[in-house]
C-alpha cells in the first residue's frame, strides 16, 4: 500500500487510520452494524447512487454485501490525505458474485472528514477489473 501523507498533518494521519479501520471492520470483518457509526457521522452525505444517506443506510447496506457474499473484501492500494480529505485508490472483490477468480471492482473512493475523524461525505467512481489478456497495455490497474 502506498500512502502519501505529510506526517506533521496530525488530522490528516488519524483520518487515514480511520478510513482503513472503516474497510476493515465494515467490509473485511463483516462487522458494518459495529463498525459504521463508530467511523461514520450523523448525517452522513453519500453520493453513490446505490446507497443511502446516513448511518444506518450505510451500516445496513454493507450488511447486507456481508450477509450475501461472505466472501467480499476490499484491497487498499493507495491513501492520499491532507486535512479533512483521504482520497483511496481500492480493490472491492466479491460484490457482486461469489466467483473465486472475480478481479473485483476498481474504485476512487473520496471521504471528507469532520474534525473528530468521523466520514461526513463520500464520493466513489468504480470501474470493473478487466482481463489483463485483453488490456491496450500492461501497466495493470493498481
Amino acid at each position: 500500500m502506498i500512502t502519501i501523507v505529510d506526517p506533521t498533518d496530525t488530522k490528516a494521519v488519524r483520518n487515514i487510520e480511520n478510513v482503513l479501520a472503516l474497510y476493515e471492520g465494515m467490509i473485511n470483518n463483516k462487522t458494518a452494524v459495529e463498525t459504521v457509526p463508530e467511523y461514520v457521522a450523523e448525517g452522513y452525505i453519500q453520493h453513490n447512487p446505490v446507497v443511502p444517506d446516513g448511518v444506518n443506510g450505510l451500516a445496513q447496506g454493507f450488511g447486507y454485501i456481508n450477509s450475501t457474499r461472505p466472501v467480499s473484501r476490499v484491497e487498499v492500494h493507495r491513501l492520499i490525505a491532507s486535512g479533512d480529505w483521504v482520497y483511496a485508490h481500492v480493490n472491492f472483490r466479491n460484490l457482486y458474485n461469489d466467483d473465486p477468480a472475480d478481479r473485483g471492482v476498481a474504485g476512487v473512493d473520496i471521504y471528507r472528514m469532520n474534525d473528530e475523524g468521523k466520514t461526513v461525505e463520500h464520493w466513489d467512481v468504480l470501474q470493473p477489473v478487466g482481463d489483463p489478456a485483453d488490456a491496450a497495455h500492461a501497466n495493470g490497474m493498481f
